[in-house]
């Protein structure tokens, strides 16, 4: 079966291609939880808001929600400025995550032969200047 995808041609040059190892100032644009017996995750789509150079381009990566995880997924809803009575709830509304923004560390890595995207760390985006420079 044939099927037509428009601007398929135009995927190489995308707001998708690749983005480098580095720290970005970024915004939260989806947010899903997904279920797996050990390891349910949050799937995150992020939009590059800063460096200028690559604004625009997306990054997706996973946030574990086993309870080995939760400390990187707290230290990320934390940062981004998720709401404090929610969180003191246990509570996540995938609707709060998006619009949320700060600065990611990322590094890829490769696991089990498939390319991952590793978050290595988190901060609110009023440190993106001050992050930026280093």
């Amino acid at each position: 079966m044939r099927r037509r995808l428009q601007g398929l041609h135009l995927a190489e040059g995308s707001p998708t291609a690749e983005v480098p190892d580095g720290r970005y100032l970024v915004r939260v644009d989806r947010a899903q939880y997904r279920w797996q017996a050990r390891k349910p995750f949050y799937l995150l789509g992020f939009s590059v808001l800063e460096p200028q150079a690559l604004a625009g381009r997306s990054l997706t990566g996973r946030l574990y929600c086993s309870p080995k995880a939760l400390w990187k997924l707290t230290w990320f809803l934390r940062d981004f400025g998720y709401d404090p009575e929610l969180l003191a709830r246990d509570e996540i509304d995938d609707r709060h995550l998006v619009g949320l923004q700060g600065v990611i560390q990322i590094r890829r890595a490769v696991a089990h032969g498939f390319a991952v995207l590793n978050f290595d760390g988190f901060a609110p985006a009023s440190q993106w200047e001050e992050l930026s420079a280093r």
